[in-house]
């Protein structure tokens, strides 16, 4: 059966070329196109739609307030569809804060090469919001997130972990210790979860979340605001210190390497690695060559493939390596190809993750 989608978008012109990128796909299938929240609303409840695509900025109700009330009285999988630009990041990240599973920018006028490689895109995003777990807060003020399964749709089962030792409180040499998070769907919450238990003074942490270009220094400033640590987008060249986050930048890959005055950051602009640039496994596999055992591999939400077989050869270096739980993953892929092909020490609980990270150093959560 088709996953059937809704369009909102205030754009004539854009709703038909999304429209016909998403028809292009033989598993997906427009039943509906919206050009504002009034609309979108009776479509909605006429044709109920798996999936919806839900424009950033429209005219009298935004896509801001209209996500509110969706996840408040209806909640079901969105995909915002963001322009590239300053403002259009920062509802992005206001959106996916509100419980929209993932975003993708406006697609623009390019070759027809680029616009099928769009299409690709986001298709793999709106396959994984039908299967995503929700997170949106209750209607009462203050009260925690929610996580539920999409309505319908069973997430792939994870095969039983056997229970292991308890990990030691701290790990000898713990100082000199780096931490590699990865993260892709669902992520950018998962993430700000993550670093909100990290002390102001806690280990190095080099973050690769999968985000296009011109979000990620919005995203980081945003984590900035909240989190104890300094969290800034990696330039390249920067001497890796406790105490702070790297975020790569959505334009390259981040490695790590040796230099006289201690371990930096460096970019790459190499070709997308699973598809992806920045790429999970690129940080991992240099973090296994450079690092070895004082590393420390985190693998949160997050679909496709990216970061297991580098968690793999983290692991296989001597790091001590983590995988994100199915059930506060938004989309259990990543962490679950880690898990199937031997990477990972631990499965762990999003909410359990910064705890159990931080006894490896000896420290506690903030």
């Amino acid at each position: 059966m088709k996953t059937r989608v809704l369009v909102i978008d205030d754009s004539a012109l854009m709703r038909k070329l999304l429209s016909e990128v998403i028809n292009g796909a033989n598993d997906l299938e427009v039943v509906g196109a919206a050009r504002d929240a009034a609309s979108a609303r009776e479509m909605i409840k006429v044709l109920n739609p798996d999936v919806l695509t839900l424009d950033v900025q429209m005219p009298g109700m935004d896509g801001l307030e209209f996500l509110e009330k969706l996840m408040r009285l209806r909640p079901m999988p969105v995909v915002m569809v963001s322009a590239f630009t300053q403002a259009g990041s920062e509802t992005t990240l206001k959106a996916l804060e509100l419980g929209a599973v993932d975003f993708i920018a406006k697609p623009r006028a390019e070759s027809a090469q680029r616009l099928e490689e769009y299409g690709q895109e986001l298709a793999d995003k709106i396959r994984a919001a039908r299967v995503a777990r929700l997170r949106f807060r209750r209607a009462s003020a203050g009260s925690a997130p929610v996580t539920t399964a999409a309505p319908g749709v069973s997430a792939p089962a994870r095969p039983s972990l056997p229970d292991g030792p308890a990990l030691p409180r701290a790990l000898p040499g713990a100082a000199g210790r780096v931490i590699f998070l990865g993260a892709s769907t669902g992520g950018t919450e998962a993430i700000k979860e993550f670093l909100m238990g990290m002390p102001a003074d806690c280990p190095p942490i080099l973050i690769v979340q999968h985000m296009p270009e011109n979000f990620t220094a919005s995203f980081a400033a945003r984590l900035n605001s909240l989190c104890r640590p300094t969290v800034l987008e990696a330039r390249g060249g920067e001497k890796v210190a406790p105490g702070t986050v790297y975020i790569a930048p959505g334009h390259s890959h981040m490695l790590v390497k040796k230099g006289p005055a201690g371990l930096v950051t460096e970019l790459s602009s190499a070709a997308p690695v699973n598809r992806h640039r920045p790429s999970v496994d690129v940080l991992f596999d240099a973090a296994a060559a450079q690092m070895g055992g004082q590393a420390v591999g985190v693998l949160l939400t997050g679909m496709g493939k990216d970061g297991a077989q580098g968690l793999l050869r983290m692991r296989q270096a001597g790091a001590r390596t983590f995988a994100q739980d199915e059930a506060s993953c938004v989309v259990y892929g990543m962490p679950r190809e880690a898990f199937l092909v031997g990477a990972v020490d631990e499965v762990v609980s999003l909410e359990q993750m910064a705890g159990r990270v931080l006894a490896l150093f000896g420290k506690t959560v903030a």
